[in-house]
């Protein structure tokens, strides 16, 4: 039996009793098992890369680096598989357990693990936005034009368009936050997973969960700021730990 069996059960039995209202927080930690890197570690994408090429302010003034930068990031990230941890919340929500996934990330692979409410308050890397009139487009369209040479322009109105992904300096996007807080304050069990909960706003949706009554469980393989305030702790692999829960979930509830 796993160091945490206990504390696996103890989350399991609060999510069978939370009967379907329970909602789910994950970031960059529930897709390193996937082979992509996070942001801020030791080798993470920082690293090798100056985050301010992706500020706003940055972008407008030199789209053309940004765009090369972002193809490059793509391409990195493109054919990674979700892992057992995603595939745990889109069992989890296919059997009636989890009614939402708020995720940090930007890398699709909720989606392609099978879970259908997937609120992406960090936008999306595979579409791109126009800064102009707001269309929409997959992101391929946008990088056959960045492979040409030139920042990519909307088919529409001929406006720059940008990857739609929130930079630094932007806020977040207005509707998705808002659900994401409505959701927080109204579950009863909240897993955070695979989070820093350093990154702000989407680190204070565990407190407004938690001060609104729900159950708080933080699964990551580092200890967060929040651990003082959680109901329930598990430091370890989220790709071993989140398959546990889905199976006790099943288990407990018959």
């Amino acid at each position: 039996m796993t160091s945490y069996h206990n504390k696996a059960r103890r989350i399991a039995e609060k999510i069978v009793e939370a009967k379907g209202c329970t909602v789910a927080l994950t970031g960059a930690g529930i897709s390193t098992p996937s082979g992509i890197p996070d942001f801020r570690s030791p080798g993470g994408l920082w690293s090798r890369v100056d985050p301010s090429i992706f500020d706003i302010s940055y972008f407008n003034s030199r789209p053309d680096i940004t765009w090369l930068k972002y193809l490059e990031m793509i391409e990195e990230i493109r054919d990674k598989q979700p892992n057992p941890a995603h595939r745990a919340l889109a069992e989890l929500e296919e059997k009636g357990f989890l009614e939402a996934v708020i995720t940090q990330n930007i890398d699709g692979l909720h989606q392609k693990a099978g879970s259908r409410r997937v609120l992406e308050i960090h936008g999306n890397a595979y579409r791109a936005v126009c800064t102009a009139c707001g269309a929409r487009y997959p992101i391929d369209e946008a990088l056959e034009q960045v492979r040409k040479g030139e920042p990519p322009k909307c088919p529409r109105c001929g406006g720059l368009l940008k990857p739609d992904v929130v930079f630094f300096g932007e806020p977040l996007p207005y509707k998705v936050y808002m659900e994401a807080l409505r959701l927080a304050r109204t579950c009863k069990v909240f897993l955070a997973i695979g989070s820093s909960l350093v990154v702000q706003p989407a680190a204070s949706l565990p407190l407004h969960a938690h001060s609104s009554g729900a159950f708080l469980a933080i699964i990551n393989l580092q200890p967060t700021p929040l651990d003082p305030v959680a109901d329930e702790v598990i430091h370890g692999r989220v790709e071993e730990i989140l398959p546990l829960i889905a199976r006790l979930v099943e288990e407990i509830a018959g």
